[in-house]
């Protein structure tokens, strides 16, 4: 059966959306990188109107091609004042680009001999950089512009005057050469830039596809989670109404009923997290949740923890310069440190192996940290933890990695990330979250 995320993706509409976003940062950046080249193209013209007169012997109509240039370094600078802060651009506007270049190597070739100049070949990579960037139709009408540009400027142009016909060869096979190295130049550079372009775009697409089907497994197993709370509320309060007999018996031993208390508050526990979980299903605002200092907020969870888990030995470690920073109160962040917690416990097989919560801060972030003296990740949980479960243990626990692929989607929820470590002592879990606000 074809997946949510695969039928998500693979919509018409949605396929389009996606393709037109990347599509315009792409163009976006070609655009940039034209812009860019043009620089060093009217700054390499400029220089060989100055001084083709005096090096080349070669009179120019210096007047008109210098105040082409200037046009053209003048829609330049706004061009690029205009896309510098742009986070797309659409095809329509990359092709004026283009053209706007055919159009002042037009003219610059008008009034330096047309077709005879050897430099009227860089027609050519604005075609192949039309090619390469947009869509069919605008290609077809640069080819086109780039043609009737060539053939009017066989027809009609502002000849050089060469008396020598042998010096008008020597300085047209050097042209050549020059126009040769130019257009190798540009193009290998648009060329690869493009590759680098489409490299990373494939990249994003590739990463936004694997949090779209890392989405939808948490989705099933929010569902299924949901569910299974509404199905055990039933059973607990049956063997939280037995456990409570059973401590009232006064035939049994003090020990018998200390053990039922135990009991009995277990169940409770777990009725508190399955009333949590009912609540807060389906819940992501957190505008209204108020903020706690960090020490404040590490200490109670650590509290809350141990209260389930009082075999096993642990303490907090809190490192970071005054004042404390704050954060939100996320539940869902506070089940996602547990879950490392737990699957430490997991990991070290006890009460034998300290496991220690750290807490540490600078000015613009936050990290966490649960190390233990287990044996570390194993590598295939280093490669593909926190992406979609596994059915190897979890660092020898035994554990799918459902609790790390929940962590993980909470972390990078809340703009952080989950890094997992073999350390010198055993295996370390380390949350990077940037902080919200600092306590005065």
């Amino acid at each position: 059966m074809t997946s949510a995320a695969a039928v998500f993706l693979d919509n018409p509409f949605v396929r389009s959306n996606l393709n037109q976003h990347a599509d315009g940062a792409q163009i976006l950046a070609s655009l940039r990188r034209l812009i860019a080249a043009r620089w060093v193209v009217l700054a390499m013209a400029a220089t060989i109107i100055l001084v083709a007169p005096f090096l080349l012997a070669i009179p120019l109509a210096a007047t008109p091609l210098l105040a082409i240039i200037g046009v053209a370094t003048l829609f330049n600078g706004l061009a690029w004042r205009r896309f510098r802060s742009r986070s797309a651009a659409g095809a329509a506007e990359l092709f004026r680009q283009i053209c706007l270049d055919l159009a002042t190597l037009t003219a610059l070739m008008f009034f330096s001999g047309g077709a005879t100049n050897p430099l009227i070949s860089l027609l050519l990579p604005s075609v192949a950089f039309a090619a390469l960037t947009l869509p069919r139709a605008h290609v077809v009408f640069v080819t086109v512009l780039a043609i009737a540009a060539y053939s009017a400027l066989m027809v009609t142009f502002v000849p050089l005057p060469i008396a020598s016909a042998a010096r008008a060869a020597q300085l047209h096979l050097s042209g050549m050469w020059l126009t040769f190295l130019v257009s190798a130049a540009l193009i290998a550079w648009f060329i690869l830039r493009m590759m680098a372009t489409i490299r990373e775009r494939d990249a994003a697409l590739a990463a936004a596809r694997e949090r779209a089907l890392r989405d939808e497994h948490l989705v099933a197993l929010g569902t299924l989670a949901a569910g299974a709370a509404h199905e055990l509320g039933t059973p607990l309060a049956t063997m939280a109404v037995i456990a409570g007999e059973l401590e009232r018996d006064t035939s049994l031993s003090e020990a018998a009923r200390a053990d039922f208390d135990i009991l009995r508050n277990q169940i409770a526990s777990c009725k508190t997290i399955l009333t949590g979980l009912t609540e807060r299903a389906g819940v992501g605002r957190l505008e209204n949740a108020s903020t706690v200092a960090v020490d404040v907020w590490i200490a109670a969870l650590h509290l809350r923890w141990r209260q389930q888990l009082k075999h096993c030995t642990s303490r907090i470690e809190i490192a970071g310069q005054p004042p404390t920073p704050e954060i939100i109160a996320d539940p869902s962040l506070e089940q996602g440190i547990i879950n490392l917690l737990n699957n430490s416990v997991n990991a070290t097989s006890g009460a034998a192996d300290e496991i220690v919560l750290g807490v540490r801060w600078d000015t613009t972030t936050l990290w966490i940290e649960v190390r233990d003296r287990g044996p570390g990740f194993s590598p295939e949980v280093l490669q593909q933890a926190g992406r979609m479960p596994f059915s190897a243990n979890f660092g020898g626990s035994g554990g799918s990695g459902i609790g790390l692929l929940l962590t993980q989607s909470v972390v990078e929820r809340l703009g952080g990330r989950l890094l997992l470590i073999n350390g010198a002592d055993g295996g370390i879990a380390r949350i990077e979250l940037p902080l919200v606000k600092i306590s005065p």
